[in-house]
C-alpha cells in the first residue's frame, strides 16, 4: 500500500450499522470500501491455492466440480474453534493480501476496510485507524432480528460470541449509530472522517 494513503477498518457488533456507515462513508465522503466478509466469499470460491488448501484440510467434498459446497465448509468451521482457527488461517491472509492490492488500485488519499471480525482477524494490525459502530444493545438485537428474519435467543447467542466492549476500547474512533438519525450520524462521521484526513 501506497504510506501516504490513509487506512480505516470499520467495525463493530451484530446489528451496529457497520455496513450502512460503510455505504454513508461511501456515498457522502467518497471513500472507497472494501467488504470483507463479501470478498472473503468470493476468494474462498475462486482462489486456486485456497481451494487447494480447504481440500487438503476439510477434504475433497467441500467443492463440487469448481462450486463450494457452503455448508459443508460452514459445518467443518463450527465444529470446533481449532478448526475455525485452521480455516481463518487460509483464507484470512489472503483476504488481506486482496485488500492490499485492492487499496493500491483506488489511488485514493483514504481507504476503507469494512470487516466484522477486524480484530479477531488480526486485520486491525494492517489499518492506520479503527472506526468503531456503537449502538446499544437493545438496538442491536431488534436490528438483527429484523435483518436476519432470526429469533432473539439466535441473535442474542451470537451476540455473547463477540467482545464489543473490548473492541470499543481498542478503537481510535467511536461512531454512535443508535437511532435512525441520519442527520447526527453524519455530523459525526464528519468530524471523525477530517480528524482522520488531517492524520490526528
Amino acid at each position: 500500500m501506497d504510506r501516504s494513503q490513509i487506512t480505516i477498518g470499520i467495525t463493530g457488533g451484530i446489528g451496529s450499522g457497520k455496513s450502512y456507515v460503510s455505504a454513508i462513508i461511501r456515498e457522502k465522503f467518497g471513500i472507497p470500501v472494501y467488504d470483507c466478509d463479501k470478498e472473503a466469499k468470493r476468494l474462498t470460491a475462486s482462489d486456486a491455492e485456497i481451494r487447494r488448501k480447504l481440500i487438503q484440510l476439510v477434504g475433497p467434498e467441500t467443492f463440487n466440480g469448481e462450486e463450494l459446497v457452503r455448508q459443508h465448509l460452514a459445518d467443518f468451521l463450527f465444529g470446533s474453534e481449532e478448526n475455525a482457527r485452521k480455516v481463518n488461517a487460509i483464507i484470512h491472509p489472503a483476504v488481506l493480501r486482496d485488500f492490499k492490492q485492492w487499496a493500491r488500485k483506488q489511488q485514493q488519499p483514504i481507504v476503507a476496510m469494512e470487516s466484522a471480525i477486524l480484530f479477531e482477524s488480526g486485520f486491525n494490525k494492517s489499518v492506520d485507524r479503527v472506526l468503531f459502530v456503537d449502538a446499544p444493545e437493545e438496538v442491536r438485537l431488534r436490528r438483527a432480528m429484523q435483518r436476519d428474519s432470526a429469533t432473539e435467543q439466535q441473535i442474542s447467542a451470537r451476540m455473547k460470541m463477540q467482545q464489543p466492549e473490548l473492541h470499543r476500547q481498542q478503537a481510535d474512533y467511536v461512531v454512535h449509530n443508535s437511532s435512525d438519525d441520519d442527520t447526527r450520524l453524519l455530523v459525526q462521521l464528519t468530524e471523525i472522517i477530517n480528524l482522520i484526513a488531517n492524520k490526528q
